[in-house]
Parts: structure tokens; C-alpha cells; sequence
């Protein structure tokens, strides 16, 4: 009696629990779909990373003795679909049963619980072993409150699972660092070598595209840089702990174009295929602070994302979905700029964030949400396009992980179901965090006028148009206050200032 079990892209954990011994009646599934790959435009390295993983995570398998059953993108015999796959190997094996485990994301969540119910055979969803917490765990936590916190999630979290933890109450006596993590970079220490093995995927690259597979950025076939498998992975902690990781917590708001990655981890791709535990990234820092290789403020900010922000996004995720992509609480409208798939734009902290972005599919959270998703915000771009090109273009990106922080966190389009203000910044925030505005094309200290960084009138622009909705805000008291000491003659410059922008945003 065959069991087809179905394995993700994102789900190559060795350590599952399904890997413990292979079985002769069992056959592991894994494929390359047009089905994954065109549901957004994706970033070339995101396509190949994946791909090629996902073929490394099947050799091992059949190494390790179990049976595996590989459609390329490129099988005659591969539908591109899901559950046409599924159908047709439950027909070829014969199979009596078929087990998945859990998906991250709710269109496939959905899309393998309507297929199971009309299946003549048991189909069973297992754990994927991987998260601290359950899909609703956050919303039992805040049940009943009108805002959930991210903080004190955080704090229970840290609390239950005994995480930088002394007697009971935080190491250090605080809970969060926050405030001595935002130092600027002023070229020393050095960044870090990269030590991340290259893998020469050209052949493969050849492949998808051939099969059609649409996409953008650059696929660097011959040099592809992420981790494939749980070893490499594990290096790469390695490395990131001993040689950045002290350092992490000073710049981790750093924002340099003489550094793409400055102190960051880049683990959260092999986090998000399951490659690495969360726990055992979270004990290695943990480790780290205890013999004293790391500061305490940088231990905390690195667990902070992964025990904090990584399994709170996930749970406003589960707990709001199917409906959180429509959220538009502002009722932005405006297309992306073709500079969004380009970097070609004036603005040289949005030409270097999304540069880098096509460049290695790839920037931290920083550029991520107060560069490029703070001009989205502010220029009223579209959250459901915003949200799709940072699903596409990230090698992280998830939906699970992504659409909350970008729909949520980034564009405020909840409303405030996620974050408890938007995060937006004149030009003020980006210089005094790192050295784009030096040599740009537009002026950082000026509000109006042609060559005045577009930055500044969108934003006393966004504020002054949204005061019915912010203005009550407690945590915007002073900007509103600041608003009100411009006089009108001010507030009308800025207000055209910010029209003419937002009508031509391809020609900034």
C-alpha cells in the first residue's frame, strides 16, 4: 500500500520527522510547477534558488535510501499544477493514501484541503515541525483586545520559551535594546567577508527558461550565492554568529552603498525553506551572548526578529486572512513607477535599495520599509501591487512573512491591525541612517521646490491629507504638532509640491 508524501519548496527540513527512516511504502513528492512560479512575477534567483534546493533536498533523500519521485519544471509528464500532479501519481504508484504537511500559505492551505475532499483516498496534513508557535496561537493570545502588540508577544514568547531569560524577568533588566540598535555606519569595523559557497547553476538556469518561466532581476546562474542545503546553511550561522553578529546590534538600521549587507545574517531564505530551525538559530545567539562573544543589545535584536517579529507576523497572517490583501485603508491607487523593476531613478537611496534588490534578491529590513516601502506609502502606491513586487522580488518572501509586514507594517493599509503608526520618514531619517543622500540629485533639507528631496513634501503631504485618521495617534502627537507651526503659505507649497509629484512619479 504506497503513500505519496508531498514536500514543498518551502519545506526542506531534513530533520522531519518523516525523514527518520526511509520506508519502501512511502514516496516523497517533490516538483517544479508553473503553478509556484507565475502566481507573481518572481526574481530570477528566487526561481533557481528554489528550484535548485529543492533538487538538492531530493538527492539527499534518495541517498539516505528513501524513495523520490522528481518532476522537473521541463517533464513532459508535469502538469504544472499542483493537484494535476498529485492525481496522476496517486494513479501511476497506485497509492492508498497521501500525506502533506502543513502549508505556509493560504491559497495552497486552501487550494490541498479542497483537492483532499473530494479524493477517494485519505489524504492527512502533518506539522511541518518547524514554527514556535501554532497558525492561531496569536489570536488566542489577543483575543478579545481591540490592538495586539507585538511587544507583548514578544514578551511572552521570551517568558515561555525561557529566551534570554534570568530569574525569571530579561537578561539586562529590559526587554528590548531597540534604542542603542540605530547607529549609523561610518565605514568601520569593516563588513565581513562573505563566506557563502557559489554554486554554478547555468545548466539549470537554461531550463526554466526554456520552460517559459517569466521573471526579473539577475539570475547570477554561474555564481548563486544562497544556501541549497541544511549544511550550508548551518555554515552560514556559523559565520554569521562568530564574525557579524557582535557588531549586528550597533547597525542593524545602517543603511550604506558602500555595503550591500553590512552585519546581516542572510539566513532568513534557508529559515523560510525550513532548512534551519528557528530554535536552534535562537540557542546559537543565545550561546554566543552566554560565553560572551556578543553583546547583549545584539543578541536581543537578532532573536527579537526571529522570536518576535518572524512568528507574530505569521500569527496576524493566520488569524486575518483570506481577506488581509484587500486592506486599503487609504485608498491608494497609483501604479508602481517602472523604476520599481529598473532602479532607474534620480533618487539615490531608492536607486541603490532597489538595485540591490535586483542585483541579489535581496535588502535588509531597513531598506525594505523605510526607503522603498516608505515612498510607496507616501507617493499612495497600490498596497496590493506594492505587496506583489515584494513577494516576487525577495528570496525570502513568503506570503505568510511578506503580506503582513508589507500590507501591515510597511503601508499601514490595515489601518492598524499590525503596526500602531505608519512608518514613514522625511529625507531626515534616511541621512541621518546612511550616506545615500550624499551626491543625489535631490536636496535633503529642502521641502519645496524642484530639486527638493521628494521625500519631504510627500511626507507633510501624507500627514496633513490623513489627519481625520492619524491625527488622534498618540504616538504622532509631535508631528502633528510640527504641522501645525507651518504657516499656510508653507503648507500650500508643500501640498503642490506633493500633487506634482505623486501625477509624474516615472519621471522622479
Amino acid at each position: 500500500m504506497t503513500t505519496l508524501r508531498l514536500i514543498l519548496g518551502d519545506q526542506l527540513n531534513p530533520l522531519h520527522s518523516w525523514f527518520a527512516e526511509p520506508r519502501p511504502d512511502v514516496i516523497h513528492v517533490l516538483m517544479e510547477i508553473r503553478q509556484e512560479t507565475d502566481y507573481v512575477l518572481h526574481h530570477a534567483q528566487k526561481i533557481l534558488a528554489i528550484f535548485a534546493a529543492m533538487r538538492d533536498f531530493a538527492r539527499q533523500l534518495g541517498e539516505a535510501g528513501h524513495r523520490v519521485e522528481y518532476l522537473a519544471i521541463d517533464d513532459p509528464a508535469n502538469h504544472q499544477s499542483l493537484t494535476a500532479n498529485l492525481d496522476a501519481l496517486i494513479a501511476r504508484h497506485g497509492a492508498a493514501r497521501v500525506e502533506y504537511q502543513a502549508p505556509d500559505e493560504w491559497r495552497l492551505d486552501r487550494q490541498l484541503a479542497a483537492w483532499a475532499q473530494q479524493l477517494d483516498i485519505p489524504a492527512t496534513m502533518v506539522g511541518s515541525e518547524h514554527f514556535f508557535t501554532a497558525r492561531l496561537d496569536a489570536a488566542r493570545l489577543f483575543e478579545g483586545r481591540k490592538q495586539w502588540l507585538m511587544e507583548h508577544f514578544y514578551r511572552q514568547m521570551r517568558t515561555h520559551h525561557d529566551v534570554l531569560m534570568a530569574g525569571g524577568k530579561p537578561m539586562g533588566g529590559r526587554w528590548n535594546f531597540d534604542h542603542d540598535n540605530r547607529k549609523p555606519w561610518p565605514g568601520l569595523p569593516r563588513e565581513p567577508a562573505d563566506p557563502r559557497i557559489r554554486h554554478d547553476h547555468s545548466a539549470l538556469w537554461l531550463r526554466i527558461e526554456a520552460a517559459g518561466v517569466k521573471h526579473f532581476g539577475n539570475p547570477a546562474a554561474d555564481r548563486l550565492a544562497w544556501p541549497l542545503n541544511r549544511g550550508e546553511a548551518l555554515a552560514q550561522l556559523e559565520d554569521f554568529v562568530t564574525e557579524a553578529l557582535p557588531r549586528f546590534g550597533d547597525f542593524q538600521d545602517a543603511m550604506s552603498t558602500r555595503a550591500w549587507r553590512l552585519f546581516h545574517s542572510l539566513l532568513s531564505f534557508a529559515l523560510n525553506t525550513k532548512m534551519i530551525n528557528p530554535r536552534e538559530v535562537v540557542r546559537r545567539v543565545e550561546a554566543a551572548h552566554a560565553d560572551g562573544q556578543v553583546p547583549l543589545a545584539a543578541a536581543e535584536g537578532f532573536i527579537r526578529q526571529i522570536i518576535g517579529w518572524r512568528e507574530y507576523v505569521r500569527g496576524v497572517y493566520w488569524a486575518h486572512m483570506p481577506g488581509y490583501v484587500d486592506h486599503n485603508v487609504f485608498g491608494h491607487h497609483a501604479p508602481l513607477p517602472a523604476w520599481f523593476w529598473t532602479g532607474k531613478t534620480k533618487m539615490r537611496c531608492l536607486a541603490h535599495s532597489i538595485g540591490q534588490s535586483l542585483e541579489h534578491a535581496y535588502a535588509h529590513h531597513i531598506q525594505r520599509l523605510m526607503v522603498i516601502g516608505n515612498f510607496a506609502l507616501l507617493a499612495g502606491l497600490d498596497p496590493a501591487e506594492v505587496h506583489r513586487w515584494y513577494l516576487g522580488i525577495y528570496i525570502d518572501a513568503f506570503e505568510w512573512v511578506e503580506l503582513p509586514n508589507t500590507l501591515g507594517m510597511s503601508q499601514f493599509a490595515d489601518g492598524g491591525l499590525l503596526a500602531t503608526k505608519p512608518y514613514v520618514s522625511s529625507a531626515a531619517y534616511i541621512d541621518r541612517m546612511g550616506d545615500y543622500c550624499k551626491g543625489c540629485a535631490y536636496k535633503a533639507k529642502a521641502r519645496t521646490g524642484d530639486d527638493a528631496c521628494p521625500f519631504n513634501a510627500l511626507y507633510w503631504d501624507f500627514f496633513d491629507r490623513n489627519r481625520e485618521r492619524l491625527g488622534t495617534n498618540h504616538r504622532l502627537g509631535m508631528v502633528y504638532r510640527q504641522l501645525e507651526r507651518f504657516d499656510e503659505p508653507a503648507r500650500t507649497a508643500i501640498r503642490q509640491r506633493a500633487e506634482a509629484l505623486r501625477a509624474d512619479l516615472d519621471a522622479l
